[in-house]
């Protein structure tokens, strides 16, 4: 097996890929996160998962690398990162009471060969009161995630439903990895032995 990078400065993508017992590198890919007008958010968030994957495989040729980025849809908007406390408590005061959408591209890349994909969670929030939003907030928890929340933190009490992938919400979605390790030959059998 050839060895494994995570693009990515996010703990939380960390974690997730720590749990399946892989070995990995993280190296930050340093590239400068950017939406275009009119882009469709499945686009833009495809478009940076293969720019953060080609930052680190240029260095990297040998390694299989891995690129993702993360976004909240709330109607056709995308609800990035807040910027501070005022645009989060605006965030989740959107999405009190209402379903939006997680999507995440992911790419997988080594040397000239690169595989994208993207996965699609829709979550539902409960309705929540001045009160509760701003103690949310004030939590700082999120802080520097899409959306203003993290699900799997103090942000699990706000959600009422999901449906779909729960990694993805996370920001890793794990079998769309799987799927596109398949394609590039390393069946699902080997990923449980893999990077050990």
């Amino acid at each position: 097996m050839n060895s494994l990078i995570l693009a990515s400065k996010s703990p939380r993508r960390k974690t997730l890929l720590s749990a399946l017992g892989w070995k990995f590198r993280i190296v930050d890919p340093k590239v400068v996160e950017f939406y275009l007008p009119g882009e469709p958010p499945e686009k833009t968030c495809r478009r940076l998962a293969i720019e953060k994957a080609r930052a680190v495989s240029q260095r990297f040729p040998e390694s299989f690398v891995i690129g993702a980025d993360t976004i909240v849809v709330h109607e056709g908007k995308i609800l990035g990162k807040p910027k501070d406390d005022t645009e989060a408590t605006e965030m989740i005061r959107t999405l009190s009471g209402s379903s939006h959408e997680v999507i995440t591209g992911i790419a997988l890349r080594k040397g000239e060969g690169c595989l994208d994909d993207i996965e699609v969670t829709r979550v539902t929030f409960r309705p929540l009161s001045e009160a509760e939003i701003e103690a949310y907030v004030a939590t700082g928890e999120g802080r520097d995630k899409a959306g203003g929340y993290a699900i799997q933190g103090r942000g699990a009490l706000l959600v009422s439903g999901i449906s779909g992938c729960y990694f993805n919400v996370v920001g890793l979605p794990l079998h769309r990895l799987s799927l596109l390790l398949e394609r590039f030959g390393v069946p699902l059998a080997r990923q449980w032995e893999a990077y050990q």
